[in-house]
């Protein structure tokens, strides 16, 4: 049983801030009562995703649950052959035990040609993933077999905030990977002085209406781990952020950011973006390689949803004065416009 203070919500009060370390517990519902709980049960939405860093492929997989409807998606981009593979698959609400103390557990969709395991092992200071999914009429198969080293991670981000309508915690982290991926009659290794997975865990009440622009980059350098974490939306006055930047060092540290700006270029979807903070601190541009998409229409729910993969340049700035000049970078950046 964790302690008091090793759990997001502390004798029914929510504990809100730049956490120092993800709570052993997190589970934001533990602050309600009777029918208050079960109402926002249907408001909650987890995930545990991954973006995988490769100088090969682009990479993202992910396990979410909105309570009503589990779900989960991966999909591999080929640089080389410029294709995108994707898989998903749907499961019953509830059932993917995502579970409130991640660290020193398991979690995994199952179902008949898809299978997706993360085991956490804080212990032992080995995380892994697995990925077992079927070929399809439109993708190959796609299989790994992944080593992450948290003796090796990033400083934490965790953040709980209270958003207009809603609240909202994530934890992510940047480790060293290893291992092998394969799609079709492809195989990629992932080397852990050269490759990252990104891991991006959100516990959140979300309010009807969700928007938001997002991206994440990091790389390894000769003196630890450089990366960005940054978001734009809306948000209560006063409450933090889940901007950061990782910075390197021994140890290294997640620095605070705020008011981020996405600006697209004119042009079609691979028209680059600029992304900066109000104070310089972080000032790149998003390159797009490729893009997924996500739109549905079914009645008072609707997504219009896309992730776009590609290289990220410019710098970033420490607390320290400190810059860091990013070049060919591989990242993210997504939009989010929905009703759920």
């Amino acid at each position: 049983m964790a302690a008091d203070h090793d759990r997001l919500v502390v004798s029914g009060t929510r504990r809100y801030g730049r956490l120092s370390a993800r709570p052993t517990v997190v589970d934001p519902l533990a602050e309600y009562r009777g029918l208050a709980r079960a109402r926002r049960r249907l408001r909650l939405k987890e995930w545990v995703g991954f973006t995988l860093l490769h100088p090969e492929v682009y990479s993202s997989l992910i396990l979410q649950d909105a309570h009503y409807l589990a779900s989960s998606e991966i999909y591999v981009y080929d640089r080389t052959a410029t294709v995108l593979h994707q898989h998903a698959a749907t499961a019953r609400g509830g059932s993917l035990n995502l579970p409130h103390n991640l660290m020193d557990n398991s979690c995994a969709i199952d179902r008949p040609g898809y299978s997706i395991a993360y085991d956490f092992s804080e212990h032992t200071g080995r995380h892994h993933i697995t990925v077992d999914v079927a070929a399809s009429g439109e993708a190959p198969a796609i299989t790994a077999d992944l080593t992450l080293d948290a003796t090796a991670a990033s400083a934490p981000l965790s953040v709980s905030s209270r958003l207009p309508g809603g609240q909202m915690y994530t934890h992510k982290v940047l480790y060293p990977v290893s291992g092998t991926l394969r799609f079709g009659d492809t195989s990629v290794t992932f080397s852990p002085e050269r490759d990252l997975a990104v891991l991006d865990e959100h516990r959140s009440l979300l309010p009807y209406r969700t928007r938001w622009v997002w991206g994440t980059f990091a790389t390894p350098t000769e003196d630890g781990l450089v990366g960005a974490n940054f978001v734009k939306r809306p948000e209560e006055p006063g409450q933090p952020e889940e901007s950061c930047l990782w910075m390197p060092g021994s140890p290294g540290s997640c620095e605070a950011l705020s008011d981020i700006r996405f600006t697209k270029q004119a042009g079609d979807s691979t028209a680059p973006w600029r992304i900066a903070s109000a104070d310089g601190r972080l000032d790149v541009v998003f390159t797009p390689e490729g893009r997924k998409s996500v739109k549905r229409q079914l009645g008072v729910v609707a997504i219009d949803y896309f992730q776009m993969f590609g290289r990220y340049a410019g710098t970033v700035r420490g607390e320290d004065g400190t810059v860091i000049v990013v070049k060919d970078v591989h990242g993210v950046c997504e939009s989010m416009d929905a009703r759920m």
